[in-house]
């Protein structure tokens, strides 16, 4: 989840827990700031995840119900087709160094949902409308153009939108591939008092808050804007390289003053989660008529969360692969990992 002033910054949480959740003053600097040490430099890099990023996509906005949707691709028109979704607060360059290790096989598209990323903010925001989105997206990328129906894949929130998809629209899909994806909503007021209380008994910073709305902060340099970036829930980066790399993509340039100076701030929209008509969190599949897999984090919290109070909604049949020494943000913590576990699902999948 893309973050602010202290707020969560990485991707989100699973599924509808993936929501900006205030945090206190007690995590440790490497959680809580974990791209201060760098001082607004870039962290070294290794080669492979430098030539994956040289493989730039094709980058555009296209119109759905009246909104401009960032939209990303890779590959040729006439492959099978993959459509990446980012979590909460995050954006479609949460792929961008996974994506190219299918284009060579596969047409692949990421978006940024509404409210995130270079899309537009909407008024309001609903389930409906990202399901919309995601195959509108799929559509423009021509993913559906030689007749075959593409794979969906989204990471927490978004996680949740393609299993909203998978229950309500199973006709856009061939199949769908779920990445640390986590079920039954946001805690309420007394789970979080007590999931915090937990914690703490535990000798552990509080996981769960509840949420504030309030307008981004405006940073004068790009530096201090990298040292509020954090995750959501808190973790200590796998890999900072990405991490910073996913908090450049996540700021854009905002006036600080009437004068016409200008600063940095966060690109998703802060009132989402109060515009968002959260009724489709309420989903629950029916009988299971495509091909469903879930991988996610050994150490994930959001996995937990859910096991841990029986809210796991996935049935029996659906495919699951964990991804050791990792936790939520699988793509931060063991990215080649990930990328091996999807081509192995794929592959069982024939796809």
């Amino acid at each position: 989840m893309a973050g602010r002033e202290g707020k969560a910054a990485g991707s989100a949480p699973g599924e509808d827990d993936d929501r900006p959740l205030p945090l206190g003053s007690d995590l440790p600097p490497e959680i809580a700031s974990p791209l201060a040490p760098f001082a607004g430099a870039r962290p070294p890099a290794p080669s492979w995840f430098e030539a994956a990023l040289a493989h730039e996509p094709e980058r555009r906005l296209i119109p759905v119900a009246g909104a401009e949707i960032e939209l990303l691709t890779w590959g040729e028109v006439g492959k099978p087709g993959l459509i990446f979704v980012h979590g909460n607060s995050a954006h479609a360059d949460w792929w961008s160094f996974i994506a190219p290790y299918f284009a060579e096989t596969h047409r692949v598209a990421a978006l940024s949902i509404s409210g995130m990323g270079a899309s537009s903010w909407r008024d309001r925001y609903s389930f409906d409308i990202f399901a919309d989105e995601i195959h509108s997206a799929g559509r423009a990328a021509g993913l559906y153009d030689d007749g075959r129906k593409p794979v969906y894949i989204g990471h927490s929130f978004g996680g949740s939108q393609v299993f909203y998809s998978a229950v309500n629209h199973p006709d856009r899909m061939s199949a769908c591939l779920l990445v640390d994806t986590g079920f039954g909503g946001p805690p309420t007021r007394e789970e979080a008092e007590r999931l915090e209380r937990e914690a703490r008994a535990r000798g552990q910073a509080p996981r769960w808050r509840e949420p504030q709305t309030r307008p981004h902060r405006v940073y004068p340099t790009l530096e201090m804007a990298l040292t509020r970036f954090r995750f959501m829930p808190p973790q200590v980066p796998g890999n900072l390289y990405i991490a910073d790399y996913i908090a450049r993509r996540s700021l854009k340039l905002a006036p600080i003053s009437e004068g016409g100076e200008q600063g940095w701030t966060w690109k998703f929209d802060p009132s989402l989660w109060s515009k968002l008509d959260r009724s489709g969190m309420s989903q629950n599949l029916g009988p299971l008529h495509l091909p469903m897999a879930h991988i996610y984090g050994a150490n994930s919290a959001i996995v937990q969360r859910y096991s841990d109070h029986g809210l796991d909604r996935l049935p029996g049949s659906v495919t699951r692969i964990v991804i050791p020494e990792s936790e939520h943000h699988i793509m931060v913590d063991q990215p080649l990992a990930l990328v091996s576990a999807m081509r192995a699902v794929l592959a069982m999948w024939g796809k």
